[in-house]
């Protein structure tokens, strides 16, 4: 090859090798622009994936929240119920406190004539336990006027003497004690049915007496009675099994 051949040679083989190297970076730019475009698109669906989970939380927030409102509100709107009703008693409470004066400025007198009737009905009763009658009521009248006692205490031994009264006319009973016959004390097995027959027995079982409440009196009764009334006693302290006995009970008017 001559000279001039080479030198042409060498021109054009220095610019296709020029070319090729000015086409291979446009090339090799592109597929890095292009990697560039999906890490940033890779990035971007990161950030959507992450910004849909936390709307996904806030909207299970912002149910739950909604839900609580109004469970509040429903249990408010109870709760409200509640604090009206109490306020009414409250207040009719407050009603009561503010009556108590009056109540008691009527319940006092009340009371000292329940003393005084009870007192004249044990004086008009069949003399059952008499002695332990009068002295409740004196005790009764004792509390009234003790400062240190508060009426609804008193008024509960009032009523409760009441009761004991009421129990005398339903009681069968027997209990040892002493009468005056004659002008003689006398002691004696007391046995009394119920308000219907007092009865006294002398301790050595050979005399008896009955109670009329007509005359205000003690009267003694026939031999006839005395076994009967003996009986009686003993029933009445249970140490005799429950039977039909004998005894001078005054028929019905």
């Amino acid at each position: 090859m001559s000279k001039r051949t080479l030198i042409a040679s060498a021109v054009i083989g220095a610019f296709v090798l020029g070319s090729s190297a000015v086409s291979a970076d446009p090339l090799e730019n592109l597929h890095k622009e292009e990697a560039k475009i999906h890490a940033s698109a890779a990035k971007s669906q990161e950030k959507i994936n992450s910004l849909y989970e936390q709307s996904q939380e806030l909207l299970a927030q912002y149910r739950q929240v909604v839900d609580e409102t109004e469970n509040l509100k429903v249990y408010n709107d109870y709760v409200a119920t509640l604090v009206a009703d109490q306020q009414e008693g409250i207040d009719s409470l407050q009603r009561q406190i503010d009556s108590i004066e009056d109540t008691k400025r009527g319940i006092v007198p009340l009371m000292f004539r329940m003393i005084d009737s009870l007192e004249q009905f044990i004086e008009l009763d069949i003399p059952i336990n008499y002695e332990e009658r009068k002295a409740r009521v004196e005790r009764l009248r004792d509390i009234m006027g003790n400062s240190n006692v508060t009426v609804s205490e008193r008024f509960r031994q009032v009523i409760e003497a009441y009761q004991i009264e009421n129990e005398y006319g339903a009681n069968i009973r027997a209990y040892q004690g002493s009468l005056n016959y004659n002008g003689t004390d006398i002691t004696v097995d007391f046995f009394n049915l119920g308000r219907t027959l007092l009865l006294a027995l002398s301790l050595d079982q050979k005399n008896a007496w009955r109670w009329d409440n007509e005359s205000r009196s003690w009267e003694k009764l026939g031999d006839e009675y005395v076994e009967s009334v003996v009986k009686a006693v003993r029933i009445a302290r249970k140490t005799l099994p429950a039977d039909l006995i004998k005894l001078p009970i005054k028929a019905a008017e």
